[in-house]
């Protein structure tokens, strides 16, 4: 699995690529301390090239998110594969997160 980190702006970007699963989602929750720890306030996770999450992988997004939420930043998800979105329907996960269908439509929606 490889992420990868830019900036647009006041907006962190990290894109993910690879299955975020339980050997993975230590490596995520590593990474993304870091932006928790900084209190970035504007978080877009791409998630174009990730085909499977498992519920380890949920988990973690979940744990960021509330952690963000806590400090009153934001995490939004794009770029969701068909199978991965139907996997944020399925344990009601899309009514928790903001889910784009693009990266630049989360930037757009942010500023």
């Amino acid at each position: 699995m490889q992420i990868t980190e830019r900036k647009d702006n006041d907006i962190v970007i990290y894109s993910i690529k690879g299955d975020i699963d339980i050997n993975s989602s230590p490596q995520v929750r590593e990474s993304f301390e870091k932006l928790v720890n900084e209190k970035a306030m504007k978080i877009v996770i791409n998630l174009a090239e990730v085909s499977y999450i498992d519920s380890s992988g949920l988990a973690t997004l979940v744990e960021m998110l509330k952690k963000t939420r806590g400090y009153g930043g934001k995490i939004r998800l794009s770029n969701l594969a068909a199978k991965v979105r139907s996997l944020f329907e399925i344990t009601k996960l899309e009514k928790l997160f903001d889910i784009y269908d693009t990266e630049e439509q989360v930037c757009a929606d942010f500023k």
